[in-house]
């Protein structure tokens, strides 16, 4: 009886057993949907794993470049699964049914419908990407930074066909680590302008940024100035390439903090034809911090005083990074972020939990961070003698038009420079395409990825001037 007894307990150990491990290969793995809000649909991704009986789970927003952000607790019991991410305010829950779970994506207290399935969310080809093959040569290169221990950056040189000598553009990356095409929230904004500048008889070379993809080295430790740096080797690269290239057409064209290096690199080398600034700063990078702040809280309906309190303090924390000084200054910003907190009603008191004011503090304190907030344009736009092109888009929150325009030309008017040519066009936001609003939540849910009006200016410019 006692043996019949616990082999009946051993059955039921292993029913058990048996469940629990086939609900645990049921629900791990990657799941993706798509968040259907009333102004846009945003792609989601949780990919869930168990260890010692846990669940984990990150999350992906793939259109908003964000992957593997941590969640706070997973739970899968009867069915049902629960995610949360305290962080941005998110909560997920859905039961589990045929292999896909239905359920609500909660955030900051507005619910939307999400329904999960199997594997990777495949992003769609957006309209103006070119596909192969391509009607000009397209070549694989690489080449080392030598002031950079002699790290591997590796991109594609784009070829017009049938023209000897083009002039050929570098293109240079905004902030953040970003591949040979800027690829970011579904667009792919640099093959879409190659594409067009070699279909116009412009050669260009494209490359990963240090760190990111098939190029060498640490993006992390890296600052603007040792961007620089990768961008003046691409040069030295193409100085070697005398058999198609004539070395005095050689260009560069920066888009946002690619058009802070592009000055620098510009002013310490004569050689140099012509820059064009897409979305460049003209004044210091304080005030694009204090400018685009405003004007996306402004964008996302934030209250004057919460506004303004933000301004406050941003400002005595980036004063304190002028003179930056280690753990010290840490101390300092996180006091200034902990009574900005206790000072707020609103919005800023939520977004500070103490873990964020920890990753604040530390973003802050990076040194690409204190760099850019000491930055001052006109150091370097003073002194660039070739041609510019400066551009902007009238809807852009990030880097204001008409402040940092009139920034770019008085320095330029500095350095005696007397071909100038600034524009601020219709309807564009910081990543040119044609907006109703400008704001960060529009950059994925348009279709456009680079306005042919500016694809147009930019190309017709360069060749008036060969």
């Amino acid at each position: 009886m006692r043996t019949r007894k616990n082999m009946k307990s051993g059955i039921y150990l292993l029913l058990f057993l048996s469940i629990s491990f086939v609900s645990a290969q049921e629900i791990e793995g990657t799941w993706n949907g798509v968040l259907k809000a009333p102004s846009q649909e945003l792609p989601i991704v949780f990919h869930i794993v168990q260890q010692d009986e846990v669940y984990i789970s990150t999350m992906d927003s793939p259109v908003q470049g964000a992957k593997g952000m941590a969640t706070d607790s997973t739970s899968f019991e009867n069915n049902e699964l629960e995610i949360v991410m305290s962080e941005l305010f998110v909560i997920y829950s859905g039961t589990f049914e045929n292999d896909t779970v239905k359920g609500t994506f909660t955030q900051g207290g507005m619910a939307f419908p999400l329904n999960l399935v199997r594997g990777n969310y495949i992003s769609k080809q957006k309209p103006q990407e070119p596909s192969k093959p391509y009607p000009y040569a397209s070549e694989e290169i690489s080449f080392k930074n030598s002031k950079a221990g002699n790290i591997k950056l590796a991109g594609i040189l784009t070829l017009p066909k049938g023209i000897k000598d083009p002039p050929v553009v570098i293109l240079i990356s905004g902030s953040g680590p970003q591949n040979r095409n800027e690829e970011l929230l579904g667009h792919q904004p640099f093959l879409v302008l190659s594409d067009h500048l070699t279909r116009n008889g412009i050669a260009v070379l494209r490359y990963d940024d240090r760190g990111v993809a098939d190029s060498e080295g640490d993006f992390g430790l890296a600052t603007t100035f040792d961007f620089a740096t990768d961008v003046e080797a691409a040069v030295a690269y193409l100085k070697t390439r005398e058999d198609v290239l004539d070395v005095k057409k050689i260009g560069l064209i920066g888009h946002s903090e690619g058009g802070m290096i592009a000055p620098i690199v510009a002013a310490r080398n004569e050689n140099i034809s012509f820059c064009v600034l897409l979305a460049g700063p003209g004044i210091t990078g304080k005030d694009v911090l204090l400018t685009q702040t405003r004007k996306a809280y402004e964008l996302a309906g934030v209250t004057e005083n919460e506004i303004a309190l933000s301004e406050k303090y941003s400002g005595k924390i980036y004063d304190v990074c002028q003179s930056y000084k280690g753990e010290v200054s840490d101390k300092e910003i996180t006091r200034l972020l902990n009574e900005m907190k206790n000072s707020s009603s609103g919005l800023l008191k939520n977004q500070l939990t103490g873990k964020n004011i920890q990753k604040q503090v530390k973003t802050i304190a990076s040194p690409w961070m204190i760099e850019f907030i000491k930055f001052d344009p006109d150091l370097y736009l003073s002194k660039v003698k070739c041609p510019v092109l400066a551009m902007n888009g009238e809807k852009d929150f990030q880097v204001l038009p008409k402040i940092n325009l009139a920034g770019i030309e008085n320095s330029l008017k500095k350095a005696g420079n007397k071909d100038v040519t600034i524009m601020e066009l219709k309807d564009l936001n910081h990543l040119f395409q044609t907006s109703k609003t400008g704001s960060f939540s529009e950059y994925a849910t348009i279709e456009e990825t680079f306005s042919p009006v500016a694809l147009n200016i930019i190309s017709d410019w360069v060749l008036k001037r060969y």
